[in-house]
């Protein structure tokens, strides 16, 4: 059996604890989605997690219809404690309120759920292990290992939890290790600066809000601290957890000359500051720093696949540009990375196994190219403070716009037989070109 071209193993014994047909850098969504379906698949995989669960994540919490989908697909119940469901999103903005229920599809569940990330993982990652997934935390990979002769990775190096030197060897891999994922760029694959990217920033507080059955998102944020207003692209978010918290945040976009120039952080207290006092959002209701995390957008990594080496979620830069969601699509770009691994590694020669791993890309651009190009323009026009403030203006209190903004915003549409807005929002992202 050749290092680049094995097959499944099948020992009667077992594989060796380092070796497997699929090593996973990273058990957030995108990873566990993966190692789940593929172990479902009786792909041997071996999952390998820097931390241990639970830990804590930066994120929102919130989860769209989109996420919820996968959850079921994964048979993953979230009708028990820590589970919080929302009906909708309820916008706030130029001085108006409107709420909107997520819309009534077949393809998708018409609820959205809030949970933390700090056991939302470790949820994912039991699935991932009840379905034959081998699991290792504390485990650091530090780099590739590449076959000399073929130039293609065929295993990494990493540190265990007592700080010795491993190596796992497998004839893929899949990097799920996040936007900095330290595996691509060892690998050459890089960063595009022609794709957009965000910050967020969030911290939990107590407050009366924690079992509100929306989600909530304010639409205006203002940069007071150069001495004039300044309107940023980006929206603040208040997400009741249900535990007598809730997640509040803003998430801004690098479409404007102050991005990178703001401080994040004290932005963040001076918008829950202007909250009512009954919120709760005070110093001393506060729990938790606040901490942020980058947002890597509109396939701001490519190539998906290359060298044995396939990218999904944040590593991938996979977060939708229209509204800031990564999960349901590092779940979803998981399930689609498992499903082509598992077909290549049946194939019974090298070259169509490639061959079939070389659909990947293509299929994400097909699922995801032309929408995230849709939104790299959205990300450019709402960089144009004139042009939010229009449209927070004149937008918001139009019931009917806005149920079409947030279809097209979090993605929720039939692919076949929806109605009007469904068919022009499909049609804009067939025309938009899948770069």
């Amino acid at each position: 059996m050749s290092q680049t071209a094995p097959t499944p193993s099948s020992a009667v014994n077992g594989p060796p604890a380092n070796e497997a047909d699929v090593i996973i850098v990273g058990a957030g969504p995108a990873g566990c989605t993966a190692a789940y379906y593929l172990a479902q698949a009786g792909v041997d995989v071996l999952l390998l997690e820097k931390t241990s669960f639970p830990r804590e994540k930066v994120c929102g919490d919130g989860l769209t219809p989109r996420a919820v989908k996968q959850l079921t697909s994964m048979g993953v119940s979230y009708e028990g404690d820590g589970w919080v469901k929302n009906h909708g999103l309820r916008i706030i903005g130029g001085g108006a309120r409107l709420e909107l229920p997520w819309p009534d599809l077949a393809e998708y569940p018409g609820i959205g759920l809030v949970r933390t990330r700090y056991d939302f993982d470790q949820i994912l990652v039991n699935q991932a292990v009840k379905a034959g997934a081998r699991l290792l935390e504390r485990t650091t990979v530090t780099e590739p290992v590449i076959d000399e002769r073929s130039n293609r990775i065929v295993g990494v190096a990493a540190k265990n939890s007592e700080g010795d030197r491993v190596h796992f060897r497998a004839p893929l891999v899949i990097a799920a290790d996040g936007n900095s994922s330290r595996l691509s760029v060892a690998m050459g694959v890089r960063k595009r600066d022609d794709r957009p990217m965000g910050v967020a920033v969030r911290t939990y507080f107590t407050s009366p809000r924690h079992d509100d059955d929306y989600l909530e998102s304010w639409l205006e944020l203002w940069d007071r601290s150069a001495g004039k207003d300044v309107l940023l692209p980006g929206y603040g978010w208040i997400f009741g957890v249900g535990d007598g918290t809730s997640n509040v945040g803003l998430g801004i976009l690098n479409s404007t000359a102050s991005f990178g120039k703001v401080d994040y952080r004290e932005l963040l207290r001076r918008w829950t500051q202007s909250m009512p006092e009954e919120w709760g959002f005070t110093e001393e209701n506060q729990q938790g720093k606040i901490l942020g995390a980058a947002l890597p957008m509109g396939f701001n990594r490519t190539p998906h696949y290359a060298r044995g080496l396939l990218l999904v979620g944040d590593a991938g830069g996979m977060v939708n540009p229209f509204n800031g969601e990564g999960i349901a699509y590092a779940m979803e770009a998981g399930h689609i990375a498992a499903d082509v691994v598992a077909q290549a590694l049946s194939r019974p020669t090298q070259q169509a196994r490639e061959r079939t791993l070389l659909r990947y890309p293509v299929i994400l651009r097909d699922t995801y190219g032309g929408y995230y190009t849709l939104g790299r323009y959205f990300v450019k026009m709402i960089g144009n403070p004139d042009f939010m403030k229009y449209a927070t203006k004149y937008g918001l209190p139009q019931p009917l716009l806005m149920r079409f903004t947030l279809k097209l915003l979090a993605n929720l549409t039939e692919p076949t037989h929806g109605d009007a807005m469904d068919r022009v929002i499909n049609g804009l992202s067939k025309l938009a070109p899948a770069a």
